[in-house]
């Protein structure tokens, strides 16, 4: 299949910036037609295996000012690097599904309630991906693709992990419980204690925008809510933070390996 020709004025929707981003984008095949490096940026580490990973690919590497790059990335770090890149898109919950049955394990996803910041659905992305999800699950009204700024603050894992979007968030919590998963929501009023109880798969858990939390619909799909204490005196844990501590409370009660 031939790579997609980026344009010389290529939009910063289609720049990718970052050594871990370019990198992963590289490793996991995505298709990038170039990778732009900063005449300044020396050649050692993450940037020395992002040439060689795109020289074994065939990718062209073009060495350009860095102002080039300053204009890509629209106040991202860039680290000295872009990669000029299709803008991902988002796959059906069904597509999420299949990955749990091609590995032959039961689901273990994350659905996002509300969270629009990109910095932190970069960072629950990247933190899912660790943990061995399957994908995670967003309302596609509020997500449109997987953003530059997204895929930088998610280290590269948005190239493996799948990001489902769904037009009715409700509907697919339904839709999740129909093939048996278990559907967990985060509420600081819950009774139950996260770690109290078995958090394992099949489990989609739910975590909503600080502050606000679930909205009542998704609260009251849920099968269980669970909470995480709070012994200080704030009344809420950032979104990245509290989907971290349940993602690993999952990994953790399932045993799950770590992926080659």
């Amino acid at each position: 299949m031939a790579r997609p020709v980026a344009r010389p004025d290529a939009s910063p929707d289609t720049a990718l910036v970052g050594r871990h981003a370019v990198l992963e984008a590289l490793r996991a095949g995505q298709p990038v037609s170039r990778v732009l490096v900063s005449r300044t940026a020396h050649g050692a580490g993450p940037l020395r295996d992002i040439l060689e990973t795109a020289r074994s690919r065939g990718v062209p590497v073009q060495t350009v000012d860095a102002r080039r790059l300053d204009g890509l990335a629209q106040g991202l770090p860039h680290q000295g690097v872009a990669a000029l890149t299709a803008a991902q898109s988002l796959v059906g919950l069904d597509d999420v599904l299949d990955v749990a049955r091609r590995r032959g394990e039961p689901p273990f996803l994350i659905v996002l309630d509300g969270v629009e910041d990109p910095h932190n659905l970069g960072a629950v992305i990247r933190t899912a991906e660790a943990a061995g999800a399957h994908g995670v699950v967003v309302p596609r009204r509020r997500a449109a693709g997987l953003t530059p700024a997204v895929a930088r603050a998610a280290a590269g894992a948005t190239a493996h992990l799948a990001v489902a979007g769904v037009g009715n968030l409700v509907a697919a919590l339904e839709q999740l419980k129909k093939a048996g998963v278990w559907v967990v929501g985060a509420d600081p009023d819950a009774e139950e204690r996260y770690d109290a109880g078995a958090l394992e798969p099949p489990v989609a858990l739910v975590v909503g925008a600080e502050g606000r939390g679930l909205h009542r619909l998704v609260r009251e799909r849920c099968d269980r809510l669970v909470r995480i204490p709070l012994r200080g005196q704030v009344r809420s844990l950032n979104v990245s933070v509290a989907a971290a501590l349940l993602l690993y409370e999952v990994a953790r009660r399932a045993g799950r390996p770590r992926r080659n």
